[in-house]
């Protein structure tokens, strides 16, 4: 047998610094780790009576790396024993310290959806973007996007996940969830999340997605109606739903409203980018749990990281 050398076994120096390196060490610097950690200590388990918990530190790391990475938690236990960087920054030593295996890491995630901890986790993040001044509450754009779910039935109910459902979408069927989102009107960063089922109209979720201090409601013709257009009247302290017009069929709009409607769109178009990092930096393109509570609970956290990238220059700049 050919002894291995020191760079195949791992001790090589490198000067090539990867993309994972660099994402890595930009996460370390923006993620309020303090304030995360805050929020679930009061619910994590202690040692003593024969249990010794994993460090509450490395847990939070592993179960954020999950979400940056789009690991199972088989592949997050693979993951950690496979490749050094990701154990450094969960702070654990392969040599010294035991690893956490996929059941620690599932148990972990539940103790999150058991408490409601990821919608904590989202708003401590959101309370951070706003004391940065990164979060203004002039104006919100409303938008949601389609999450697709698998449409088996081989599993062990032979049945399709209850709280999924399908619409339809141009001349596509989709089978799945919406994520709906409230973003600020001059950043693009999210502030309120709702999940439901694909079939549900946009339209009613919308005055869910407001925090209340809005002077401008923006969004796409899902959301339009009678009482929420540009020119509809509004009551003493109401936003103003700046909606697009509706063409009526075999009808054209008239030039002004079609000029409003381009202006309209392209100033909810930051609305997007929140779902592009969603579904390209971190790849959450379909659901990974069967439920609508559990996959709502994964989007808060998604969100949270969506916001802590989009945002990471601004907080690295103010330190």
């Amino acid at each position: 047998m050919q002894q291995i050398s020191l760079a195949e076994s791992g001790f090589a120096r490198t000067s090539k610094v990867t993309r994972k390196q660099v994402f890595l060490a930009e996460m370390e610097r923006v993620v309020p780790w303090d304030r995360l950690l805050g929020r679930i200590a009061p619910h994590y388990p202690v040692a003593g009576n024969g249990t010794q918990p994993y460090p509450l530190s490395s847990m939070l790391r592993i179960h954020l790396m999950q979400q940056w990475f789009g690991y199972s938690d088989p592949a997050m236990e693979e993951a950690l024993h496979d490749v050094p960087m990701l154990r450094g920054f969960a702070g654990l030593d392969a040599g010294e310290s035991r690893l956490p295996d996929e059941t620690t890491i599932l148990r972990f995630r539940r103790l999150l959806e058991t408490h409601d901890l990821a919608r904590s986790l989202f708003n401590e993040v959101t309370g951070l973007l706003a004391e940065q001044g990164l979060l203004l509450r002039s104006g919100t754009i409303v938008d949601a996007t389609l999450i697709a779910a698998a449409p088996s039935t081989k599993n062990r109910e032979k049945k399709r996940d209850r709280d999924m459902s399908q619409t339809k979408k141009g001349q596509q069927w989709y089978f799945g969830m919406k994520a709906h989102i409230g973003a600020d009107a001059d950043s693009g960063l999210v502030h309120t999340v709702v999940g439901s089922t694909a079939k549900l109209g946009d339209a009613k979720v919308c005055d869910q997605l407001l925090h209340g201090d809005e002077q401008i409601v923006l969004g796409d013709r899902a959301y339009a109606s009678t009482l929420r257009q540009v020119d509809a009247p509004r009551e003493d302290g109401e936003p103003l739903y700046a909606m697009p017009f509706k063409r009526k069929p075999h009808e054209e709009l008239p030039h002004d409203q079609r000029q409003a409607n381009r202006l309209l769109a392209s100033l909810r178009s930051k609305v997007e980018h929140p779902f592009r990092v969603l579904k390209r930096q971190f790849g959450y393109t379909k659901v990974r749990y069967r439920g609508l509570e559990k996959n709502t609970a994964q989007l808060h956290t998604l969100f949270a990281c969506v916001n802590l990238w989009m945002a990471r220059k601004n907080l690295m700049a103010a330190g």
